[in-house]
């Protein structure tokens, strides 16, 4: 499986406080995907197994009446929800979607789970399109609440006032539902199953929503789902000192301000001499300060150095916790 490094990127934030001795930093940090993929994957086929034979398109029509549904809607939808895959996973992964001409296959056309396709078919689709797997939209089905919310609307309203309300819904909410299945034909798994349920509200434009909203929620959800194959991030909170104390608190406060402005370099260079500085009352503080920067750059084992000096050579309290902080990440990275 592929090593997941967790460095600290994206999204850095200094507090702005002018009072307090305390600053902060905030990271981004990534998570392991969904959804874990061998090392030698790289291309996905992509097919629609949604759609209805022909001599089940009754039944599918009763059942668009019934929910509010366009009837053949769904047919144009489920391929936007394709779509969304491809753009999901478009130059934010090494990942490659490959939708092929002959890109749908019947399935129930409902929302009822087909069998699974047999390892052969599966073999042949991956053969003829290059690919390494085969991901699958099983079902596809959509509905609108608009009908149903108004009917609930008047029926409350008679309820508790004895007459129809005045009141007409303003929005619609569209839902898809999807099932997946990712096929991999080496060892004959299914590396993923997921059964999606998605939905987005819209305005109502002359009391219907936009001739847009469906496929547009399609696409959503396309892209909701490829998600899983991409690792996700989680913000966390550095403490770090602002002031320092004594003859260095004017050049404490200069890496301060190197810091606010992204000079991470800058500013460990300036606390660096504050630490060599022998006698410094603010040499625990700019070690710390240290610590975090490194953090803040990406590099775990510098932090982490610099977090248990700061502790062991000029007891800072914040740096104990902190450091062991850095030691559970140090070990996710292995």
């Amino acid at each position: 499986m592929k090593k997941i490094y967790f460095l600290g990127f994206a999204m850095v934030l200094l507090s702005l406080t002018s009072c307090s001795k305390y600053g902060y930093v905030r990271l981004n940090y990534p998570q392991a995907s969904v959804v874990s993929l061998p090392d030698n994957v790289n291309d996905i086929v992509v097919v629609n197994r949604s759609l209805t034979k022909e001599e089940d398109k009754n039944s599918e029509a009763i059942e668009a009446i019934t929910t509010g549904e366009i009837a053949g809607s769904d047919k144009l939808a489920s391929d936007e929800a394709i779509k969304g895959v491809f753009d999901g996973l478009q130059n934010k992964s090494h990942l490659k979607i490959i939708i092929p001409d002959t890109l749908r296959m019947y399935g129930t056309g409902t929302r009822q789970t087909p069998d699974r396709l047999s390892w052969e078919k599966v073999s042949q689709i991956c053969n003829t399109a290059n690919a390494d797997m085969l991901l699958v939209l099983e079902t596809f089905d959509s509905n609108s609440d608009l009908l149903r919310a108004a009917v609930a609307d008047q029926v409350n309203a008679v309820i508790t006032t004895g007459k129809p309300s005045a009141r007409f819904p303003t929005q619609a909410r569209i839902d898809v539902r999807s099932y997946w299945r990712l096929y991999d034909p080496a060892t004959q798994n299914i590396s993923d199953h997921f059964q999606q349920t998605y939905f987005m509200d819209f305005n109502l434009i002359n009391g219907l929503p936009p001739l847009n909203a469906l496929h547009e929620t399609a696409y959503a959800a396309g892209q909701d789902y490829v998600s899983r194959f991409l690792p996700s991030y989680y913000r966390v909170k550095r403490d770090m000192y602002k002031k320092g104390k004594g003859a260095d608190k004017r050049q404490f406060e200069m890496g301060w301000r190197s810091a606010e402005v992204a000079k991470w370099d800058d500013a460990i260079e300036i606390w660096k001499n504050i630490v060599n500085d022998f006698g410094s009352k603010s040499a625990g503080r700019a070690a710390l300060n240290i610590a975090v920067a490194y953090e803040v750059l990406g590099d775990t084992e510098l932090a982490l150095e610099w977090a248990q000096r700061a502790y062991r050579d000029y007891g800072d309290d914040l740096s104990r916790d902190y450091a062991k902080t850095l030691l559970r990440r140090k070990n996710l990275e292995l």
